[in-house]
């Protein structure tokens, strides 16, 4: 009977009218999740503002600019033969914008509110809030444990054999080895600009006596073209992981790791209220603020603090099942709708093009892809000994080559990875502190 009046509505359908049917069809076809005739409203209204010298700053224009690069931008990486399969929508929704900018081929007003509204609302903090704390709390509570104390092990076995690797290719191309460790191969496992770059710069200066502005030129296109590496080897094991599935957990580190909600990936679970997800986005930025406190006072990153009180809360069922699952919808929502125009924000206000460009030489980018390529092939197969999914195990090795927080989401976006967040901030906070302070000490005592 259903069936039959399904197909009855399907009769009807086909005979309405032009209007609005084919208009209904129309906004079902979509430029990333914008509805089409939305996106041909939307870029009219860019443009139009841009053509009348004044670009509102307000959050709405903001994030239609936004939402209109970012998946243009995607659309572009994802209908490209062959370089779709490894990650060419993150790439290009991060290094379009970063050319446009440095070209100024982006108008100014628009980069200028693009860039205003990134620096000033910083909501790739916001975005990894509700990453973290819907993956953590969606995850088996048990397997969760298990997975944090594991993956310090391929982490540090990478870290340690990229190092060496790194080190020895540099010196054999003539870079030599105190300028290929300290210049190259450190700063690509640092951490990022932020929590990497810059504290090794300062650092640097310090023990050096050299300008610190001098050695940050120096050291952050590493860091640019090491992030970049990743993306294309994250990307690439993605297409690896369809492959041959027996290698990956499509998103899940190790064997038995089962989220309760995936079923309900594309819906609201049964039970969930518009309140509850409404709970849960506060309660990610509760715990956010939670981890900026623990900065405050000791001075820890506020992206881990905040990860390790989430953990807490979900071993000791401190949060209820209807706030979990809340919980991994607003994580669902951010990874489908905020991720592209993320990463448009952050091409177009934090990834400096020339920089990147600068570390184009040939013997700059064997060694760093080398290095890059012995952290991932390390937790590839230290992770597979550990019985881990060897894949999962090796992009987050990735991240700890990424730039910090805004790598983490390219190379999670580009290899469809989006829920190792928890697992990519550790490898790339905890990895990076590590890495930044041990390379200092052994500066100071190499002076």
């Amino acid at each position: 009977m259903k069936t039959t009046t399904a197909a009855r509505q399907t009769t009807e359908l086909d005979r309405s009218p032009l209007w609005p049917n084919a208009w209904w069809k129309l906004m079902e076809y979509r430029i990333g999740i914008i509805p089409f005739p939305i996106y041909c409203l939307l870029l009219a209204l860019i443009i139009g503002f841009v053509s009348s010298g004044k670009v509102p700053t307000d959050i709405s224009v903001s994030i239609a600019i936004l939402a209109v690069g970012g998946f243009t931008c995607a659309e572009f990486g994802k209908r490209l033969p062959l370089v779709r399969h490894i990650g060419a929508a993150a790439i290009f929704a991060t290094f379009i914008p970063s050319y446009l900018a440095f070209s100024h081929l982006l108008p100014d007003l628009v980069l200028k509110n693009v860039v205003e509204f990134t620096k000033t609302s910083n909501f790739l903090y916001l975005f990894i809030a509700s990453i973290i704390v819907g993956s953590i709390l969606s995850m088996d509570r048990t397997i969760l444990i298990q997975g944090f104390l594991k993956i310090f092990i391929p982490l540090a076995a990478g870290t340690v054999v990229a190092s060496i690797v790194g080190t020895l290719v540099g010196s054999m191309l003539g870079l030599g080895a105190f300028h290929t460790f300290f210049y190259i191969v450190v700063p690509i496992m640092a951490g990022g600009v932020g929590e990497g770059a810059i504290p090794l710069s300062i650092g640097y200066s310090s023990i050096l006596s050299q300008s610190q502005g001098d050695i940050f030129a120096q050291v952050l296109p590493s860091v640019m073209l090491g992030s970049l590496t990743a993306i294309l080897l994250a990307g690439s094991l993605n297409f690896v992981g369809k492959k041959y599935p027996h290698l990956t957990g499509e998103g899940r580190l190790q064997e038995g790791e089962n989220s309760s909600f995936n079923a309900a990936e594309d819906g609201i679970p049964a039970g969930t209220t518009i309140a509850h997800i409404a709970a849960a986005g506060i309660t990610a930025i509760s715990l956010y603020m939670v981890g900026m406190m623990c900065f405050k006072l000791f001075g820890f990153p506020a992206p881990v603090a905040m990860l390790f009180v989430a953990v807490v809360f979900k071993l000791s069922r401190a949060v209820s099942p209807q706030l979990e699952q809340a919980s991994f919808v607003v994580y669902k929502f951010f990874s489908t709708a905020v991720t592209y125009p993320l990463l448009f924000a952050i091409g177009a206000s934090m990834t400096p093009w020339d920089k990147l460009v600068a570390a184009f030489n040939i013997t700059n980018l064997i060694t760093i892809i080398a290095t890059v390529v012995t952290l991932m092939a390390t937790g590839f197969y230290v992770g597979r000994r550990l019985n881990m999914y060897p894949i999962e195990a090796a992009i987050v090795n990735a991240c700890h080559s990424g730039q910090g927080g805004t790598g983490d989401v390219a190379i999670l976006t580009a290899a469809n990875r989006m829920q190792l967040m928890p697992f990519a901030q550790i490898s790339t906070r905890i990895g990076g502190a590590i890495v930044v302070t041990l390379s200092l000490f052994a500066l100071s005592q190499l002076k």
